[in-house]
């Protein structure tokens, strides 16, 4: 995201001009569009294509790749830190999932509420996807939203009591994006 560059509502593949739809609600549509185990990927790529870009189009798994490589894929590459003396920091271990946008979707809306009087509800449709991706990680930490995420991140650590361990384990648990096998 530049600030300098308008955001994207058009764009050029193969020499033809396709207008795109990248309202956060309907990027929120296409993903819930993958997470659907009955359909092909072809399927898929077929009815994303016509969310975001309208009925008329032909849709082709080029354009799809074009589509979400350009404006949908969410990167969540850990960049390298270093220390004071500019010496690459050790890796952490890869990144677990934090946030899901279903699953967490009440959260989202109340720490938009909470962090900028945004009521999603009413920017349904207009509110680009790249608008809500940087409000959505530039939430303060007294949000719900941010607070469940350090909550799903937390691990033990020295100091700490077997109380206050135990206690975030159950939160942990509690707020747990991991689906839990029903014992019959």
């Amino acid at each position: 995201m530049r600030l300098n560059d308008p955001l994207v509502t058009s764009f050029v593949f193969e020499e033809i001009e396709y207008q795109i739809d990248l309202s956060f609600d309907n990027v929120l549509d296409v993903f819930d569009v993958f997470d659907d185990e009955d359909l092909r990927t072809y399927e898929s790529a077929e009815i994303c294509l016509s969310l975001l870009l309208g009925d008329d189009v032909t849709p082709t798994l080029d354009l799809w790749n074009h589509v979400y490589s350009e404006f949908i894929h969410v990167d969540n590459k850990q960049s390298v830190e270093y220390d004071r003396k500019g010496n690459p920091m050790p890796v952490q271990k890869e990144n677990k999932k934090a946030v899901d946008y279903s699953k967490d979707a009440g959260y989202i809306y109340a720490s938009f509420r909470q962090a900028y009087n945004i009521n999603l509800y009413h920017e349904q449709g207009k509110l680009h996807w790249r608008e809500f991706e940087a409000l959505l990680n530039g939430l303060p930490s007294e949000t719900i939203l941010q607070r469940i995420v350090q909550i799903r991140l937390w691990e033990p650590s020295k100091g700490e009591t077997g109380e206050y361990k135990q206690a975030m384990l159950q939160m942990q648990k509690a707020y747990s994006l991991e689906e839990e096998e029903v014992e019959e």
